[in-house]
């Protein structure tokens, strides 16, 4: 009975919810990163398609993402 503890009601709202919390936190943490930037970051990957800015924004999020999941466990 150890690989249905997940199951239970309570167990599976807890991680949709700490789920929902770090997705917001993540989006939050973009946001002002975005806005500390003197450019749009959007326009200047997708527009002008500058690699080596979308190379710094995914270790940025990465970086975000281990620090909200090191925070919620």
């Amino acid at each position: 009975m150890f690989g249905i503890e997940w199951l239970k009601p309570s167990v599976f709202g807890g991680s949709i919810l700490y789920a929902l919390v770090g997705v917001l936190v993540f989006w939050i943490c973009f946001v002002i990163v975005d806005k500390l930037t003197p450019y749009d970051l959007w326009a200047e990957i997708v527009e002008k398609r500058n690699t080596a800015l979308a190379i710094v924004v995914a270790a940025m999020c990465l970086a975000i993402g281990l620090i909200v999941a090191a925070a919620i466990h």
